[in-house]
């Protein structure tokens, strides 16, 4: 096992089948004003995500809700169920004009767009949400992690991941966690890479 920072344990092979998380993802791609278009946070009621997600879908507008798959015991038996990668938050790329706000806060179940009203809205880099689809598309194993503020930030140079930067942690000789994190709302997920692919960013 290794430990955080914060005292939480992590299992040491992220690859085995009986443990293993993966990846589903929901996004919607309709597009709107592309040249102007920015990755919003959306803040939504708890277990609310997939409701928020499929208002926004059915009325046009580019969302993506990144899942992972989960073990829970339902019915005496254990399940792997997909959960949100990022609990009570989901993405939206938009040109935000007024019209569009007005439009998404009208949204059931939403509590907000992150940031300081229409006019100060929160926008989260193309680099950190390119990063997430990323590993969503790979189907890579991960699991949720704690948000870290230092470590080692290296920069992956082969494989399906290949330019993702994040901050790397070691659990073996050769393979690493590398973590991914949403600054905004500070959250993180780490996916197990193999170390050699890892340089410095």
């Amino acid at each position: 096992m290794i430990r955080t920072e914060g005292g939480r344990a992590l299992p040491e092979d992220l690859t085995a089948e009986t443990e293993r998380p993966s990846f589903t993802t929901t996004d919607q791609s309709l597009d709107s004003n592309a040249g102007a278009r920015k990755w919003y946070a959306l803040w939504s009621k708890s277990h609310c995500e997939q409701l928020v997600f499929d208002q926004l879908a059915a009325r046009g507008f580019q969302a993506f809700l990144p899942k992972i798959e989960v073990w829970s015991r339902r019915n005496g038996g254990r399940h792997r169920i997909p959960v949100p990668m990022f609990p009570g938050y989901l993405f939206l790329h938009h040109a935000m004009d007024l019209n569009s706000y007005i439009e998404v806060l009208k949204t059931r179940e939403l509590v907000r767009i992150l940031g300081d009203g229409r006019d100060r809205l929160a926008v989260i880099p193309d680099a950190e949400v390119e990063a997430i689809q990323k590993v969503v598309q790979a189907h890579l194993p991960a699991l949720l992690y704690p948000y870290l503020h230092e470590g080692q930030r290296v920069r992956i140079t082969k494989g399906p991941l290949a330019g993702v930067e994040g901050i790397l942690v070691h659990t073996k000789p050769n393979k690493g966690l590398l973590v991914l994190s949403i600054e905004l709302f500070q959250r993180s997920v780490a996916v197990e890479v193999d170390c050699t692919f890892a340089v410095p960013a």
